[in-house]
């Protein structure tokens, strides 16, 4: 998470010890001028500034969150060019002011108090606000550019509390610090950090359509580097550079890091040259640090901060009210399917499908000669509409309305000129998953006879009053049922009887309705008699039998094998990485690994209808599989597994991101290989 907080971090410390230290420098003056009545001011206008900040990232979020999906493209595309050009005015500017004296400030506060408490209130607004506003927007196309981790803004507010201690610490004098090398270090920083925001924002507007290019690539290293490794994340995290980048993203990035920082380190050099200005009493020493920015009037920043988000949603909005995605309602039916569908635009498109007719609907944006899928909606209830979202390139389109019980009805073809070749997911029909689903019936049912054997020497061993034997039984056993994760689904109450967890019985572990694997290891490693595992042992062994005959005759859907491919190792980060199944035999690692195996043996079955449609997945899968595996491995010692409650923190960090980030990778697997209905 660091590599996405470290830029957020960046700037929240900078930003917050500039106006930390001009919020130092107006107590300084009030406190040497005896006016400690008159702190209340002070922090009115703090207060005030740091509500209106938080209020602007508020309105940033609601704004692009009521956009359609092209026009919230474009606005945060603009956005992050904005945040550069703010970002990029103020390290220019602190590089001039960072060796100024307070004294235009003292100045400032002295006219304050002169006209009264408004215009204390007002300065010590302004100042904050200032910083505030540029920090919220610059935190709020990091979040964006994150999704939904929280890095970027734990790094602020750490980055945001470390300034503040910084600034107590100056203002006290129990901290000296060279304010103008500080300023120069992380000036530097963040000209790195902008050019990266830059290319992101470039590569917004171009997949909302502002700008073409969008699959004019410089450089595609998805193949041979895996885009979810450490490494490339944290390059992508703190430098947004993906393995992925169109050249208009390359160019920008190069362009702006060689001119703005050739600009920047010139400016350093004359700078040194310079002789320094004189410095202050101390109370004025945090002020060598203070920013004064002469010469620009302290409400253009704010007023135009809180105009952006403002403007830019309504010339997007302007912009995108011509185009298809903003204004295109589909009727769908089995009389009207495809009515109001015609010559969209290329790129993004959100089509408002409307169904028109009495029954509920399923439809598709497809290419009629293949059947290919561009998107699609379940479930379309009569009268109700819902919003679609397809990117769409060059080539044939048609609607595909499918009503439940009624007729597959296809749309007219409109045909579209100038975009680019759009990927599609090639539809997956029942019959394709036949042979699929023949061997991995074929997998488990070999499975479950080797399980019946091994479940009656764990019932022998028990029997003989062997529990020590029992115990290295009872995990292979529990081992092969594990890896058996995809059929979980077709041994209907069996499933609870052979490996159910104790949760919502009464008496948990002791309650008669708990059986099972885990009741046995229960029972085998808190010192339980062979006389009261008898029975546990005698009805495991049953139920394996009773599973192994029932198996062959169970309805086993071919829809759900690859829903499994996702749902195990689910289950795995619920109940095994969390060590919840622990009934003291401490092997919920190893159990994990028989999960992984499980999955593997799916996904190669699955494997040529998943490379026919998107060959990456398996490449970035396979590789998520080999990493999860590496770190369960290193949990096994010549001694045994290591228990979850064992693991070094850092250990358990990198194995639950490693699986979450499987995770993943495997959810697009089940998209892929729906079934679709064609009638």
């Amino acid at each position: 998470m660091w590599d996405e907080a470290f830029p957020s971090f960046l700037i929240g410390l900078r930003e917050g010890l500039e106006a930390g230290l001009i919020v130092s420098i107006l107590i300084a003056t009030l406190v040497r001028a005896d006016q400690k009545t008159r702190l209340p001011q002070v922090w009115t206008g703090v207060a005030a500034a740091v509500a209106l900040s938080l209020s602007f990232g508020a309105v940033l979020t609601f704004t692009a969150a009521n956009l359609s999906g092209h026009a919230q493209e474009a606005f945060g595309g603009v956005l992050s060019l904005i945040a550069v050009g703010f970002v990029t005015a103020m390290v220019f500017w602190m590089r001039r002011s960072a060796r100024t004296l307070s004294a235009e400030i003292k100045e400032k506060v002295q006219a304050s108090l002169a006209m009264g408490a408004g215009a204390l209130v007002l300065t010590s607004f302004l100042a904050v606000a200032r910083e505030g506003l540029e920090t919220s927007l610059f935190l709020w196309t990091n979040v964006r550019t994150a999704g939904e981790s929280t890095g970027p803004l734990i790094g602020a507010a750490v980055g945001l509390v470390l300034s503040a201690g910084l600034c107590w610490g100056l203002y006290r004098r129990a901290l000296k610090m060279n304010l103008t090398r500080f300023f120069t270090i992380t000036g530097v920083g963040l000209i790195v950090v902008a050019a990266g925001v830059l290319g992101y924002g470039l590569r917004d507007l171009q997949e909302s359509g502002l700008i073409g290019g969008v699959s004019s690539y410089a450089f595609d290293l998805s193949g041979p580097l895996d885009a979810s490794s450490w490494y490339a994340t944290l390059v992508q995290g703190t430098l947004n550079l993906t393995v992925t980048m169109t050249v208009l993203q390359v160019v920008g990035y190069v362009a702006y890091l060689g001119i703005v920082m050739t600009l920047f380190v010139e400016g350093v050099r004359g700078g040194k040259s310079a002789p320094a200005t004189a410095a202050a009493p101390t109370t004025e020493k945090t002020a060598q640090a203070e920013p004064v920015r002469a010469g620009r009037p302290r409400w253009v920043l704010p007023t135009a901060a809180i105009a952006v988000p403002v403007v830019v949603a309504g010339a997007v909005i302007a912009i995108s009210d011509g185009k298809q995605d903003s204004s295109a309602t589909v009727a769908v039916s089995e009389q009207d399917c495809g009515k109001g569908f015609a010559g969209p635009q290329p790129g993004q498109q959100v089509f408002q499908m409307h169904n028109t007719g009495d029954k509920v609907s399923e439809v598709y944006l497809v290419n009629p000669a293949t059947g290919a899928v561009y998107g699609e909606i379940e479930g379309l209830a009569p009268g109700t509409t819902r919003a679609l979202t397809a990117t769409i390139g060059s080539g044939d389109y048609a609607w595909r309305c499918v009503p439940t019980g009624g007729k597959s009805v296809t749309s007219a073809t409109v045909h579209v000129n100038g975009g680019t070749e759009v990927k599609a997911v090639k539809p997956v029909a029942e019959d394709d998953l036949k042979a699929p689903l023949d061997n991995y019936k074929a997998y488990v049912e070999q499975g479950l006879a080797t399980l019946v054997t091994q479940s009656r020497k764990l019932q022998a061993d028990v029997h003989s009053g062997d529990l020590a034997t029992a115990k290295a039984d009872w995990l292979t056993a529990h081992l092969q049922y594990a890896s058996l994760g995809a059929a979980y689904g077709t041994f209907a109450d069996l499933d609870g009887k052979i490996d159910g967890r104790p949760d919502g019985l009464a008496d948990k572990e002791r309650d008669p309705g708990f059986t099972g694997f885990l009741r046995l290891e229960y029972g085998l490693w808190h010192g339980q008699s062979a006389a009261e595992l008898t029975p546990l042992a005698d009805g495991l062994a049953q139920d394996v039998a009773q599973l192994a005959h029932d198996f062959p005759a169970q309805d086993f859907a071919p829809g759900d094998l690859p829903l499994r491919a996702h749902e195990i190792l689910e289950n795995t980060l619920q109940f095994e990485l969390t060590g919840d199944t622990d009934m003291g035999s401490g092997t919920n690692l190893a159990t994990a690994q028989a999960n992984l195996t499980g999955t593997q043996e799916l996904l190669t079955l699955l494997q040529p209808l998943l490379d026919e449609r998107d060959p990456q997945v398996l490449v970035r899968v396979n590789a998520g599989m080999k990493r999860v595996g590496d770190l369960l491995a290193a949990a096994h010692q010549p001694e045994g597994w290591t228990p979850v409650d064992r693991l070094s923190a850092d250990a358990r960090r990198q194995l639950d991101g490693a699986t979450g980030q499987l995770l993943e990778d495997l959810a697009p697997v089940p998209a892929l290989l729906e079934i679709r209905k064609a009638a």
